[in-house]
């Protein structure tokens, strides 16, 4: 069977939605403001949460297949990643580029040009 069951889905979710609760309303680590903002990272905690046992492993405690530490550290990995990437992908775009100065020269009538 491919499919995951309901009762894993509910734990990857709600282990998305405290780790987004977290970071969202008590660290205050935003990129955007509001309910979308929060919902965002709802959606990132669970991908984080499901691919948590796969990149970090198998071990501790195992709920309907869900590893439980593995999961947090995944929801948390993703959801600090993408606000760390929106704020670096923000602040690179308010770079201003650097002026270059451009050297005037004053050219009078009836003066002759020097050469340097």
């Amino acid at each position: 069977m491919l499919g995951m069951s309901l009762l894993s889905f509910l734990i990857l979710t709600l282990i998305g939605a405290v780790v987004a609760a977290v970071y969202h309303n008590v660290i205050r680590y935003r990129f955007l403001e509001g309910n979308d903002a929060f919902f965002g990272k709802l959606i990132l905690g669970w991908v984080g949460a499901w691919l948590g046992s796969p990149v970090f492993g198998h071990w501790l405690w195992r709920i309907e297949n869900v590893y439980i530490v593995p999961a947090i550290f995944g929801a948390i990995a993703t959801i600090h990643l993408t606000v760390l990437t929106g704020k670096a992908l923000a602040k690179l775009a308010s770079i201003k580029p650097a002026a270059t100065e451009e050297k005037k020269v004053e050219i009078r009538p009836g003066k002759p040009a020097v050469a340097a």
